[in-house]
């Protein structure tokens, strides 16, 4: 038995014998081990549950909860975990495979991509992965999704009944709606940076945003496919490039990484923003938006600002990587491009656009909005605040308003 199986197992005993204790219906577990930022799911999630409940008392797991400290871990957590009235994840949890959860409690699983392009957890995870996690996912109450496309993805995904996806909504799509918010985290974000720029607003900001690639992770040895010093030479001098990499690879890319790539003229250029505590705001800032096969792209097309797909290794991750579940030059909704060359091109007429970026809403965003989105309110956190406290629908939002069966 490997040594993270051990802890899963060591993890669930404890839990187990805490189920003597009775559930505190007034109490919420939040394992927020992908997103524990004030912008994740579970944060926003919990804020609209204590509307609803002021009383509630909430317990959080983050990804900083560690094994090495095993009396937290072991004992702490999983005493208030077994003694929860509800359970919210934004990750898989492996230790759920070992966990009896009580039939009072809810479990509600929020995953941190608001969709899904490329292939992931039980139709791409090696058998002993999958199956630990598939035994975790029986314990789930509810799934929730923004649509009917990623409700069919996702029963795949996570091996679980369809009957138990709700299309809710993601609450951090609330938070792309929010202007009023938004604005705010954007001054809070250029007063960050104004020492080194001077006057942030001044400058238009691409963000580039790409997933890992599970060869990166098996390695250690994750690779930036893209000349930094190349394309700050050929974008207009306001540009401002932000580098947003995915937390399992996001180590492997610090500043001093940068430093030895980039001249000092163009290091005030470029933001490594990976340990940004906010996502919504960095998409509210961005003005164009780059990435390859990440879930990034749902929240962004909400704001209907131009994106480019940077896929400069489609056919091997297609072939021999995780695959997709759609076509994926079909799917994305916006220009695919190969080589950096495309990429610059298709980058300088984005920021060539005069109506850029509120006007910046092509055909293409729309359908897809329309594809993968059952509906966009603002609502979202209220529909899973409702999930986990088990509100009937008719004692929030519009009373009069009817809506199909999630």
């Amino acid at each position: 038995m490997n040594k993270k199986l051990l802890g899963y197992r060591a993890f669930g005993l404890f839990f187990t014998i805490f189920r003597v204790f009775p559930v505190n219906r007034n109490k919420a577990f939040l394992i927020a081990t992908h997103d524990c930022g004030p912008e994740g799911n579970i944060a926003l999630a919990a804020r609209a549950i204590q509307k609803r409940r002021p009383n509630m008392r909430f317990v959080r797991m983050t990804k900083n909860d560690k094994v090495s400290n095993p009396f937290s871990f072991f004992v702490v957590k999983a005493f208030h975990m077994a003694t929860s009235g509800i359970i919210l994840l934004d990750n898989t949890f492996m230790p759920m495979a070992f966990t009896p959860v009580s039939k009072k409690t809810k479990v509600i699983q929020l995953w941190h991509g608001t969709g899904t392009i490329k292939k992931f957890g039980m139709d791409s995870d090696v058998e002993e992965v999958a199956g630990i996690a598939g035994m975790g996912n029986r314990r789930l109450t509810w799934l929730t999704v923004n649509g009917p496309r990623t409700k069919k993805q996702y029963a795949t995904a996570f091996g679980v009944s369809p009957d138990r996806i709700r299309m809710t909504g993601l609450p951090r799509t609330d938070l792309m709606l929010d202007e009023a918010t938004l604005k705010l985290k954007k001054r809070a974000f250029f007063e960050r940076y104004r020492s080194r720029i001077g006057e942030p607003e001044k400058h238009r900001y691409v963000l580039y945003a790409p997933t890992f690639r599970d060869e990166a992770l098996a390695t250690g040895k994750p690779q930036l496919m893209l000349d930094i010093r190349r394309l700050l030479q050929e974008l207009p001098e306001d540009v401002i490039l932000m580098l947003r990499f995915h937390p399992a690879v996001a180590k492997q890319f610090s500043e001093s990484y940068f430093r030895k790539e980039i001249s000092g003229a163009q290091r005030a250029r470029v933001f490594d923003v990976s340990g940004y505590d906010g996502v919504a705001t960095l998409l509210s800032v961005a003005d164009v938006l780059v990435t390859d096969y990440s879930s990034i792209v749902f929240e962004y097309a909400v704001l209907k600002r131009p994106m480019i797909f940077y896929a400069y290794d489609l056919e091997c991750f297609r072939e021999n990587g995780r695959n997709f579940y759609e076509s994926y030059e079909d799917f994305v909704p916006g220009p695919v491009v190969k080589e950096e060359e495309g990429l610059i091109r298709e980058l300088k007429q984005a920021l060539a656009s005069d109506d850029m970026p509120e006007n910046g809403c092509s055909d293409r965003i729309e359908t897809f909005l329309a594809e993968n989105f059952r509906r966009i309110d603002g609502h979202a956190s209220d529909r899973v605040a409702a999930l986990a406290l088990g509100i009937k629908k008719r004692e929030f939002g519009n009373p009069k308003r009817k809506s199909r069966q999630d």
